[in-house]
């Protein structure tokens, strides 16, 4: 197991203890505690619904909706939820998928604006689709008027400490993971990743530079089979993306404009088939680009870009902090990555 597994998978009783999930997080989300205490509210999924002006109680919507304060959120069983419109996720967040599968698919998903300090676990989030401008109830029950989506999976908006963790992201309209608009301290873990174009995108676009703030932890996700691009695409921000497995790619893997930095660290990559084997992507020719322990298999090659005096380092704090794998056992570090099947009894 990778190191944020280690810390919760192999307790026998996490189902007594799911809190303990908040302090195994590494990267730049730091450690999860402000979304544990006693005033948590513990809240149970049981109605797959969804009504986007007016929730019921029992619906995930409702729980974004209608609870103030820190929510911990599970599932009471196996659903399949489609969402009328996006759901705007509530600051101090937990949505809890593990013990069971809950897929959210088929229309709307998730929308993060503003928000922060936000764990998204456990979930199978997939085709996701376009949703045209219109009111949807928000945080403490206000109708908010959104403009139209594009269809991605997880989309971050001027959000902050946010840890994406053993999620299954697929066949979604646009993107699947978007972290835009000055959002920054994302940790992206464990994923499984396939069956995408556009992938992953880090910055908004190449005028809003506010994003040069922008820091983002990648690792231990499995990208792939059928992985186009943006694994991820990078704009003025700061990307450490470590320990992932890539089996192959279309267009490239990692991708950059706006003079980003990217350290690419002890990862797997498997060149696809073909005459595409190079990794890399630099729209300006102007990213700093390093590769430091990656493995490189069936003829993969990265393109190293650094300018003079460049500085390429996560700069964790010690909260931030973890040792980071040889990229040779990388396989079995992600053999896990995505939505957990977790056993009635037992360790997950």
């Amino acid at each position: 197991m990778n190191v944020i597994d280690k810390c919760w998978r192999t307790n026998p009783n996490w189902r007594s203890n799911r809190h303990q999930l908040a302090t195994c997080s590494v990267g730049y989300v730091g450690k999860m505690r402000n979304n544990t205490g006693p005033d948590v509210t513990n809240y149970k999924v049981t109605d797959p619904s969804d009504d986007a002006l007016d929730p019921k109680p029992g619906t995930l919507r409702y729980a974004m909706t209608s609870i103030k304060g820190k929510v911990w959120i599970t599932f009471q069983r196996d659903m399949s939820i489609k969402l009328e419109k996006p759901l705007l996720v509530n600051s101090f967040t937990t949505i809890d998928g593990r013990g069971v599968i809950v897929d959210i698919a088929y229309g709307a998903c998730l929308l993060l604006q503003e928000a922060n300090n936000v764990i998204i676990h456990g979930l199978r989030i997939h085709d996701c689709v376009a949703q045209g401008a219109g009111p949807v109830m928000g945080p403490n029950g206000k109708i908010v008027q959104l403009g139209p989506v594009d269809g991605d999976a997880i989309r971050m908006v001027g959000s902050s400490k946010i840890w994406v963790d053993h999620n299954t992201l697929f066949d979604s309209h646009d993107g699947l993971i978007d972290v835009t608009r000055g959002s920054t301290d994302i940790t992206i873990s464990n994923n499984w990743f396939r069956f995408q174009d556009k992938v992953m995108l880090l910055g908004h676009d190449d005028g809003f530079q506010a994003d040069k703030g922008m820091k983002v932890t990648v690792a231990f996700n499995h990208f792939g089979p059928h992985c186009q691009q943006r694994m991820p695409r990078v704009r003025f921000g700061y990307a450490h993306v470590v320990n992932n497995l890539y089996l192959g790619w279309g267009q490239y893997a990692i991708g950059g404009s706006m003079n980003p930095n990217i350290k690419s660290q002890a990862n797997l990559f498997i060149a696809p088939e073909g005459n595409n084997k190079e990794i890399t992507w630099d729209s300006s020719e102007d990213g700093n680009f390093m590769s430091i322990h990656d493995v490189f298999e069936n003829g993969a090659s990265f393109k190293e870009s650094l300018d003079e005096g460049a500085v390429v380092s996560p700069d964790y704090r010690p909260d931030q902090n973890f040792e980071v794998a040889d990229g040779r056992v990388v396989r079995s570090l992600t053999k896990s990555a995505g939505a957990l099947k977790c056993p009635r009894i037992s360790r997950c």
